[in-house]
């Protein structure tokens, strides 16, 4: 019977994993196919011939070197002043005790119930009347903040001891110092976790850019491909999945590389190696 279940266990376990994989399986060899095998008739898992010119067509065409570097210093940026505002926060909340600290939670908590979709529009009003619009600060002030990183952070700072807490105030250190020596060491695998999700959602973040950037100059990754989508000159499917091969490439290594402390920090638990 414990056979069976595992069984039926790692098979659940593989079909998740396939379905997952499946769109990216697709992606890829939708890139490596000839344009004129994009769409045909019946099931054909692989292309006949490997067609490299659409990495290259993508790469020129949608100027994907300008736009990567575009989507690296809104991503990092992004990332950085998330950092400086949502540590900060959440160590106050989850371990400085002070009248409001629950309204202010209440109100962390409140935010994260409102979609990101309902706040685009006065969001957008607000860049544009302050002359932000079609620049690099109009692309990175709107999330200099995040109501899920403050969330998550405090969460990962409610584990640390209050001991240690005491301990660091017995040796003199004020909150700065106790912020910066004992608490984010402590709460390095919930920051880590935060920031793989702040670049996966800003680096393919298509809405934002595409009210904001209306010069290609600051077209970001996701926007550089929608130039194979333009009905007007016709769909470029290849290359358009080559280009997203491409965009896609460097946030999946991100991913690999941190997925140990992503994994930690989102559990909450210590992974053992």
């Amino acid at each position: 019977m414990i056979h069976i279940v595992r069984s039926l266990r790692w098979t659940l376990i593989a079909l998740a994993v396939s379905i997952s994989l499946f769109p990216f399986y697709w992606m890829l060899r939708t890139a490596l196919a000839p344009a004129d095998q994009v769409f045909f008739n019946g099931i054909s898992p692989l292309p006949s011939s490997i067609d490299w010119s659409n990495f290259a067509r993508a790469w020129e065409k949608a100027h994907l070197g300008n736009a990567i570097v575009d989507g690296l210093v809104m991503t990092l940026s992004i990332l950085v002043l998330q950092l400086v505002t949502c540590i900060p926060a959440a160590y106050v909340l989850a371990k400085v005790k002070m009248r409001g600290s629950g309204f202010a939670l209440a109100v962390v908590i409140g935010c994260l119930l409102v979609p990101a979709q309902v706040t685009l529009i006065p969001t957008f009003i607000g860049i544009n009347a302050a002359g932000l619009a079609n620049s690099l600060p109009g692309l990175v002030l709107p999330f200099m903040t995040s109501a899920f990183g403050i969330f998550l952070l405090r969460q990962q700072m409610m584990s640390i001891p209050d001991s240690l807490m005491e301990a660091a105030r017995t040796d003199g250190l004020g909150h700065f110092r106790t912020l910066w020596n004992v608490v984010i060491p402590i709460a390095g695998p919930g920051i880590a976790a935060f920031s793989v999700f702040s670049v996966f959602t800003h680096w393919n973040d298509y809405m934002w850019p595409l009210l904001i950037a209306r010069s290609p100059s600051l077209a970001t990754p996701p926007l550089s491909l929608a130039i194979f989508q333009q009905g007007d000159i016709g769909f470029d499917y290849s290359a358009l999945a080559a280009g997203a091969a491409i965009v896609t490439a460097p946030v999946v290594i991100l991913f690999l590389v941190a997925q140990k402390r992503f994994v930690q920090g989102m559990s909450g638990s210590e992974i053992p190696g």
